[in-house]
C-alpha cells in the first residue's frame, strides 16, 4: 500500500483528500502546516507528497526546495493560483505534477496513480558497471558520484539524469529520451522539468557556469555530456 503524505492547512479540503485517498486504498497521513510537513517528510519517507502552496510557518515552495535538497519524492503541487508563473516556479523547484484549485477528484487520482507508477518503474534499470572518465566517478551499485574526487550527494533522479548522460557522452540526448531515462516517463509530458532539473544538477556538481559545465544545452535538440579530454 503506496503512502501520501497530504500537507494541506485548510481542515475542509484536508479532510476531503483523505477520505479521497483513503477510499482509492492509499494510506494517508497529514500535516496542517509547512515545518509538520517537511517533519513528517522526514520521518515516514512517504512513496508521494501531495503539497498545498499557500501554508502557513513555512509555504509550499520552501518545504518542496527542502525536500528536494534530499530526496526525489514525487510531489504534487496544489495552488488556488493558475497562473502560468505560479506552475513555471514549481517545475523549477522540483515539483512532478502541478493541480490548480479547484480540482475533479477523478483527475487527482489519475495524476497520483501516474506519478507513483513512474517512481516505482525503472528503479533497477542501470547497468552496474562504474563510469570513470577523470572528471566524473559514478558508481551505479553503490550510488555515489565524485567529481575529481569529491563526493556529490544527488537525489535519485539527479543521479538517473546523469548517469544517462554520461553513458551517452557524446551524444546529444532530448528531453523526451531524458524523460524516458531518468524520469520513466515516455509520454514527453512536462518537458520543462528536464530543464530545470539540468539547472539544479549543475549547481550540485559544481559546474554552474554554463560555458564550463561538460553537461551542454544543445538548442533545439537537448543536452550532451561533454567527457574529459574533449569528446565532443
Amino acid at each position: 500500500m503506496s503512502r501520501l503524505l497530504v500537507v494541506e492547512d485548510d481542515p475542509d479540503i484536508a479532510l476531503a483528500l483523505r477520505l479521497l485517498f483513503s477510499r482509492a486504498g492509499y494510506e494517508v497521513a497529514h500535516a496542517g502546516d509547512g515545518r509538520t510537513g517537511l517533519k513528517e517528510a522526514y520521518a515516514e519517507h512517504p512513496d508521494l507528497v501531495v503539497l498545498d502552496v499557500g501554508l502557513p510557518e513555512m509555504d509550499g515552495w520552501q518545504v518542496l526546495e527542502r525536500l528536494r535538497d534530499v530526496s526525489d519524492v514525487p510531489v504534487l503541487v496544489l495552488t488556488a493560483h493558475g497562473q502560468e508563473a505560479e506552475k513555471v516556479r514549481g517545475l523549477r523547484g522540483g515539483a512532478d505534477d502541478y493541480l490548480t484549485k479547484p480540482f475533479a477528484n477523478n483527475e487527482l487520482l489519475a495524476r497520483v496513480e501516474a506519478l507513483l507508477r513512474r517512481s516505482s518503474g525503472g528503479q533497477n534499470s542501470w547497468a552496474s558497471q562504474i563510469y570513470d572518465d577523470g572528471l566524473v566517478h559514478l558508481d551505479p551499485t553503490k550510488r555515489r558520484v565524485y567529481v575529481k574526487g569529491d563526493e556529490k550527494r544527488l537525489t535519485p533522479t539527479e543521479f538517473r539524469l546523469l548517469n544517462a548522460l554520461v553513458r551517452h557522452a557524446g551524444a546529444v540526448l532530448s528531453p523526451n529520451q531524458l524523460l524516458t531515462q531518468a524520469w520513466d516517463d515516455p509520454t514527453g509530458i512536462g518537458q520543462e522539468r528536464v530543464k530545470f532539473a539540468v539547472l539544479r544538477l549543475r549547481r550540485k556538481l559544481g559546474w554552474s557556469d554554463p560555458e564550463e559545465s561538460p553537461i551542454e544545452s544543445v538548442r533545439g535538440f537537448g543536452y550532451r555530456y561533454r567527457r574529459s579530454g574533449g569528446d565532443a
